[in-house]
């Protein structure tokens, strides 16, 4: 797909003229895309986000995405009778469960992204964490009603080796990561992807962290959309309940990697199609930013 075939994302954006400004403002800066919820499992918006994807790439941004995939080891796991079982929305994952899990992320669900992104006309490459040691792990340590739980092989990023996305950047190639990691011991880790695409966003400087849910972003007590947040906003928000349960890990790894050097973070609905070009090419977006302050 070449530049003069997008007429399908200008109604997003009113005229090309008004999209100019962004893509000057953004070619050459690094965009993160936790890719995940309802926009993957829609064949429709999946889709589109392999189309939206191409395009950024044509227009000088470069997007890194990073895909969960929690609905389709459920699937697989529940196929082979290996039981599911969660701790404050983290998988606990054992041996049996974490082979299961690299072969859904790192296999079926990495390729079909991968290949859905090559048919739109782009050019993409799929890895995990564990190619070229760009997540290196530990061990989640969890306390939950002062006793310690064991998540069993569920991981976060303990130091973060980007240069194999630089690589395949300077090829001209999109990385789609699964985030699956490993230990100094060799042991292989689940990632939460959220969290992941923080880490890397932070390790390779990106302009925007873009967190697809299936929520239209932060929404204030009367149900309306908070378009702008700072990490002082954000966690006076928490503290009056505000903002509660699968929210605040979200914002967490917001606030986490705009204090790291990240210039925003933005949660969008990836149920709306074209949402990341509604966000990124208007001048209002769609979704809650969050900045450092």
């Amino acid at each position: 797909m070449s530049i003069t075939d997008t007429k399908y994302w200008l109604k997003t954006a009113r005229t090309l003229t008004d999209a100019l400004p962004y893509m000057q403002k953004y070619a050459g800066k690094r965009f993160v895309i936790k890719y995940g919820g309802h926009a993957m499992v829609d064949k429709e918006l999946a889709r589109i986000f392999a189309r939206d994807i191409t395009l950024l790439r044509q227009v000088g941004i470069l997007p890194v995405v990073i895909h969960g995939g929690g609905p389709q080891i459920g699937t697989m796991l529940k196929r082979l009778n290996i039981e599911s079982r969660f701790v404050d929305g983290l998988r606990v994952t054992d041996a049996a469960a974490m082979e299961v899990v690299e072969m859904v992320l790192s296999g079926s669900i990495n390729k079909e992204i991968v290949a859905a992104i090559n048919a739109a006309g782009g050019k993409a490459v799929g890895i995990s964490g564990k190619d070229d040691n760009l997540l290196l792990a530990r061990k989640t340590e969890m306390t939950k009603d002062g006793e310690r739980v064991d998540l069993g092989l569920v991981g976060e990023p303990d130091k973060v080796n980007p240069g194999i996305i630089r690589s395949l950047e300077q090829a001209g190639v999109i990385p789609v990561i699964a985030p699956v990691g490993f230990g100094p011991d060799g042991q292989t880790y689940n990632i939460n992807a959220d969290t992941a695409a923080g880490a890397i966003a932070a390790a390779i400087g990106a302009a925007r962290l873009l967190m697809l849910t299936d929520v239209p972003g932060v929404l204030d007590k009367s149900g309306q959309l908070v378009q702008q947040l700072t990490a002082g906003e954000v966690r006076a928000l928490a503290a009056d309940g505000t903002i509660s349960g699968g929210m605040i890990p979200k914002l967490e790894t917001c606030l986490t990697a705009v204090e790291s050097g990240v210039e925003a973070a933005v949660i969008l609905d990836g149920r709306v199609p074209h949402s990341m070009l509604l966000e990124i090419f208007t001048p209002q977006g769609i979704g809650t930013l969050v900045t450092r302050g």
